[in-house]
């Protein structure tokens, strides 16, 4: 019979794994973007304090790890400093008798491998590459960026009420998101370090229970000066708040529709403002989360008005019942007016033009608001987010979807939609097919499919299908007529206006944001894009026009199809810009630094690069090396 042994971890065992806890809580409760070079640096000081002292790798090796680490974040470092320590950690690991000093100096040589580029800042520029602008965990990972100390104090002295105030400043609705808010600043929090999270999102509820009524912020300060904002859907609506909060009171909203929300109107279905209100609402609940806001600031707003003519020194001719024909002379213009479809016409599917043709747009708006019901069999051409919703819309109003057909071998429109919509109700997706033909002279009787390669039907691949209305969801276009017009550069990519990291036009003072600009895929990232163009308007009112300097164009590569902005003022842009970059379908923000200084080339694959002038000393590191020509 075996005899029954346990065997007890020794002091160095105890010691590494009371380091690594202390270590993970640190980690856990450290903002993101923290350096590599000073967590490692941290870790291998920790280290050495805990060693025995018994074997000279740790009592000297980690020591000299320490000193080599700091002069690499002091500036001090070398090329050859970084070879050193990659050699001295690889002694360490092979001469070290505890797994205190392996681990140490495992860590440095996993981190130089993995986090190379870091180092090379640091020894090139004397600084990181992390962004590591907001130091307090908790704020980093609040998705608002609300000042949780400032807020949580203000609880604890029992000003509830300044507490709502401050945390309005950053989050407008922090009742419901007391509720709600799925509180990732509770991950970061310090506290974690000695015992648990204190409760943030408990406390803003608790100060909104006991506040009371606590009046909306004040807005700055009016500038005297016009906004015109075309358009009074979401985009619309997010920048004339943005704009009225940025000090800007005289702002007019011009809508064509009787209704402002825009497209929203009809979206019935749920799945927005989850990034915006971090909640899942419908297309009109949506809107009205804006529209509350506008009337709240007084923003006025024309609706039945449509906009003529925008001209190039920014007069709008516009056009309504009540006012007849009216001219504005604003101070700055908002381009706002959204996208429409693809209609047949620009498909080029042969056949005649019978009735029972729609856009999935228009079908969505006679289902939702004027209560039609285009037809009782149906097709769906295109399977994007609009396509895919109304086929499951008129599924629930009792029509027959026979099948969503798509050019492409893949769908455009979300893997949600795609589940939601189709696979739920059994609804086939052809993909890899088009329609080939239309039946019918008054009415449509048919169409018939046919399987496309190499962007071409297949002969002999047809397929019928008897129905009575064929919906159209290829794709949207930017509604740029006016900007056309009044002499706005357009990007050949988008269709919508080039603008620089203002989300200006080539037009001083003439701004554009949402998908008049470029189609977005979501509604929450139109309000957030619109809120930067409402705030850079004021702004442009407040300071006037920039002062004229050099224009950075932003060039794509390596399977980027196109970025926001697509040129960059060095002189304006402040030191940092967000760049929104879209490659393979797939959205990227990123933040690009402006140097004062032209860092030096440290690899052959930047020899390009080395022979290229540096225009007014500026570089744009990784991962723009390549963006800008």
């Amino acid at each position: 019979m075996s005899r029954l042994e346990i065997t007890s971890p020794n002091q160095a065992q105890l010691m590494i794994e009371e380091l690594y806890k202390d270590l993970e809580r640190r980690i856990e409760s450290s903002p993101p973007g923290l350096c590599p070079v000073d967590m490692t640096r941290a870790f291998v000081e920790m280290c050495h304090t805990h060693t025995c002292g018994k074997c000279v790798p740790c009592r000297v090796g980690l020591w000299q790890l320490k000193n080599l680490l700091t002069d690499v974040m002091n500036g001090e470092a070398t090329m050859e400093t970084l070879k050193l320590m990659e050699e001295l950690s690889q002694s360490i690991m092979n001469g070290a008798d505890c797994a205190i000093g392996y681990e140490a100096a495992h860590t440095v040589y996993r981190s130089l491998k993995e986090c190379r580029e870091d180092y090379e800042e640091h020894v090139h520029q004397g600084r990181c590459t992390c962004n590591y602008t907001q130091p307090v965990p908790c704020v980093s990972l609040c998705p608002a960026h609300v000042d949780i100390p400032g807020y949580v104090s203000l609880v604890r002295e029992g000003r509830y009420a300044d507490a709502i105030r401050l945390i309005r400043k950053d989050n407008p609705f922090p009742t419901t998101c007391g509720f709600i808010c799925e509180h990732p600043c509770e991950a970061r929090c310090r506290r974690n370090i000695i015992d648990d999270a204190v409760n943030i999102r408990g406390l803003k509820r608790f100060a909104a229970d006991y506040a009371g009524k606590v009046p909306p912020p004040a807005c700055a300060a009016s500038t005297g000066k016009k906004i015109a904002i075309i358009g009074g859907g979401p985009a619309g609506l997010a920048a004339a708040v943005a704009a009225r909060k940025g000090g800007v009171q005289d702002i007019l909203i011009l809508e064509r529709d009787s209704e402002l929300g825009g497209i929203l109107n009809q979206c019935i279905h749920n799945g927005f403002g989850l990034h915006t209100f971090k909640e899942e609402l419908t297309g009109p609940e949506y809107a009205a989360r804006f529209i509350e806001q506008v009337e709240a600031l007084g923003i006025a707003y024309k609706l039945n008005t449509m906009v003529l003519d925008l001209a190039a020194d920014k007069t709008v001719t516009a056009m309504n019942k009540t006012d007849g024909l009216f001219q504005l002379h604003p101070k700055a213009v908002i381009l706002a007016m959204g996208c429409r479809e693809r209609p047949r016409g620009a498909l080029n599917i042969p056949g005649y033009r019978p009735a029972g043709i729609y856009t999935a747009g228009t079908a969505q708006r006679l289902v939702n608001m004027e209560g039609y019901l285009p037809g009782r069999r149906v097709v769906i051409l295109g399977s994007g987010d609009i396509g895919l919703i109304m086929a499951r819309r008129m599924t629930l109003e009792g029509a027959k979807v026979l099948c969503v057909a798509e050019l492409m071998p893949y769908s455009g429109g979300l893997k949600r939609n795609i589940v939601q919509c189709l696979d739920d109700f059994g609804i086939p997706l052809r993909l890899s097919h088009t329609v080939v033909d239309i039946q019918g002279k008054e009415r449509v009787t048919g169409i018939t499919l046919a399987r496309v390669e190499n962007g071409k039907p297949v002969p002999g691949t047809e397929e019928h299908y008897d129905c009575d209305t064929l919906l159209l969801s290829c794709g949207l276009l930017p509604e740029n007529e006016l900007s056309r017009a009044a002499g706005v550069a357009l990007s050949p990519v988008t269709g919508g206006p080039a603008v620089n990291e203002s989300l200006e036009t080539n037009l001083p003072g003439v701004f554009a944001a949402g998908n008049v600009l470029h189609v977005h895929d979501l509604v929450d990232y139109v309000s957030e894009e619109a809120a930067a163009a409402g705030a850079h308007a004021a702004d442009f009112i407040r300071s006037g026009e920039q002062p004229g300097g050099p224009v950075l164009p932003v060039r794509c590569e390596n399977g980027v199809r196109y970025t926001v902005p697509t040129t960059i003022r060095p002189g304006c842009a402040g030191d940092t810009v967000t760049l929104t970059v879209f490659r393979n379908g797939e959205k990227l923000e990123l933040s690009l630094t402006l140097d004062e200084q032209p860092r030096e080339t440290v690899t052959d694959t930047s020899s390009q690069q080395q022979q290229q002038p540096q225009q007014n000393n500026q570089y744009y590191g990784w991962p723009f090396g390549g963006f800008f020509s």
